[in-house]
């Protein structure tokens, strides 16, 4: 005797799979999805196994007659486990900068369409934070690229360490970072940023050549109704960065 699915498979996961059948019947053409399946799925299965899901890509084809006057599918799964995880880590590798393990600019400024769009449409606030090294100059000529690329990734270290897990750092370029800060206002990202620039100063204290010493300029500025895109909050961002410098450095500019 056959069984319905939501005799076998938990509420949400059964609600799922019955969408998609739906929508093999009402289009009469292959479907074909991706979808991850573990034992907490499935009903009367013990809470042991795998710690990941298994993934799988579903076929789903309406078939041109009735079985006791229902409709009905074929659905043939293939376990994608291993081409499911090759692409997650190809996509993590093209996220990621080489350097500092830090997202790069790409995936920084797919995340602000999004977070943009949040805040025009809801009025959640999104911070952001501009930040780069002083001197790197002076310190790459005086010990070479290797220390300047280890002041980089001292900062890169020091973000993971300070920021929140829905922070957004990245390496915007050379040794000019950006953070997104998510449901944070204006001033909440300054007591942030402050926070960050102390243990910044306490990082590089060891960095120093010909009596400069490595420093960090900051610009903080919050998404406004005058910005049209996530493109003015980064320029408004750059522009507070660039006050910072023309300041005397090693500062922070609210904007």
């Amino acid at each position: 005797m056959g069984h319905r699915i939501t005799d076998l498979i938990k509420p949400i996961k059964a609600q799922w799979f019955l969408e998609q059948i739906q929508k093999a019947l009402s289009t009469k053409s292959l479907l074909i999805v991706e979808y991850e399946l573990s034992n907490k799925d499935v009903k009367g299965l013990p809470n042991e196994g795998p710690d990941e899901p298994i993934w799988f890509e579903g076929r789903v084809q309406s078939l041109d007659f009735k079985v006791d006057d229902d409709d009905v599918v074929l659905w043939v799964a293939s376990n994608i486990s291993e081409r499911h995880c090759l692409e997650v880590q190809l996509r993590e590798m093209s996220d990621t900068d080489q350097l500092t393990g830090l997202y790069n600019r790409r995936k920084l400024e797919r995340d602000l369409i999004l977070h943009f769009e949040a805040f025009t449409r809801y009025g959640i606030p999104t911070a952001m934070l501009m930040f780069d090294l002083d001197n790197l100059k002076v310190i790459n000529d005086s010990l070479g690229h290797l220390a300047g690329d280890k002041l980089i990734q001292t900062l890169a270290i020091t973000c993971s360490a300070e920021l929140r897990t829905n922070d957004i750092a990245c390496r915007f370029g050379g040794d000019e970072f950006v953070i997104a800060m998510p449901a944070l206002d204006q001033e909440q990202a300054l007591q942030l940023a402050k926070r960050l620039h102390q243990r910044f100063i306490e990082a590089l204290s060891d960095f120093a050549a010909a009596d400069t010493k490595a420093t960090v300029s900051m610009g903080v500025v919050s998404m406004s109704v005058a910005d049209t895109t996530y493109l003015d909050v980064l320029h408004r961002a750059d522009t507070a960065l660039y006050q910072a410098k023309h300041q005397g450095k090693n500062r922070i500019v609210s904007a």
